[in-house]
């Protein structure tokens, strides 16, 4: 299998090129190790300053200081090749790594995989009859800091494997990698999924981010959209923001910590080296 190949391209030039290496160290292990285990994927990511451009044959992600809901996630440039935007702050590197993982694994945008439909009793999202073409978005349902874990220091994203649309729950079976999905079709709440419902031909959205308990939304505007994912991800008005609160989450404490140590230590060793230290 050919390898994927991503830049990390960041447009706000507030990141040392330390740790923007290390950045790209970890997705990289994320997408071999990690992602490969459960989805038929196989990439690189490396890092380049804005001013080189993007080298051929790479799929960007930018990091871009401010941007709307709309300009955030995975998107089709005008010749039908992926990208995304990610905006710089606190938790940047989970929002990095929630875009890589869905750009690997659905780089159409477009991906819908079949499976039991569901619904919301009494809070709780339940299954039920009838079948659902769910849009394939392996990091939505589980977003947030409560379930990345980290890589050498640096926060990821969870992600759903590829058990999490199977017909019916399976002991010893994990569901998102960070096994913080109990079953599957399960959204924890700041997650969302979206679906069309083919006897009805109509789109729908779980949405557990602006409602709690969760509740099934429509979507319109989705027919003839060129991408999917796009279209769905617009009713949300996401961007992929940090809370305050999940500013004080410890992994994020933790990476801020370590981002000054990977800063310093390669300051440290260009010293030994006779390099001028900026």
């Amino acid at each position: 299998m050919l390898a994927t190949r991503i830049a990390l391209i960041d447009k706000t030039g507030l990141n040392d090129a330390a740790y923007l290496s290390a950045v790209a160290a970890a997705l990289s292990i994320q997408a071999s190790r990690d992602l490969g285990q459960f989805w038929p994927v196989n990439a690189t990511v490396q890092s380049f300053p804005a001013n080189q451009g993007v080298p051929a044959g790479f799929q960007p992600i930018f990091l871009v200081a401010n941007l709307s809901a709309e300009e955030g996630g995975v998107h089709l440039n005008e010749n039908n090749q992926v990208y995304a935007n990610v905006q710089m702050g606190d938790g940047w590197t989970i929002a990095a790594s929630h875009e890589m993982c869905e750009m690997l694994v659905d780089p159409s945008t477009n991906r819908t995989q079949a499976s039991r439909a569901i619904g919301v009793v009494d809070g709780e999202v339940v299954d039920t009859e009838g079948i659902f073409e769910y849009l394939v978005e392996v990091c939505d349902p589980c977003e947030g800091p409560d379930r990345a874990y980290s890589i050498d220091g640096i926060p990821v994203s969870d992600f759903y494997t590829n058990h999490y649309f199977d017909a019916v729950p399976t002991s010893g079976i994990r569901y998102s990698f960070n096994s913080k999905i109990p079953a599957p079709r399960k959204v924890l709440k700041g997650g969302y999924l979206a679906w069309h419902d083919p006897l009805r031909n109509v789109w729908q959205q779980l949405d557990y981010v602006n409602y709690d308990p969760p509740q099934i939304v429509p979507v319109d505007h989705v027919t003839g959209a060129r991408s999917l994912r796009e279209a769905i991800d617009s009713r949300l008005q996401l961007s992929r923001r940090i809370s305050a609160t999940d500013r004080e989450h410890p992994l994020l404490r933790n990476a801020a910590a370590h981002r000054r140590t990977i800063t310093d230590s390669a300051r440290a060793r260009a010293h030994l080296y006779g390099m001028k230290r900026d």
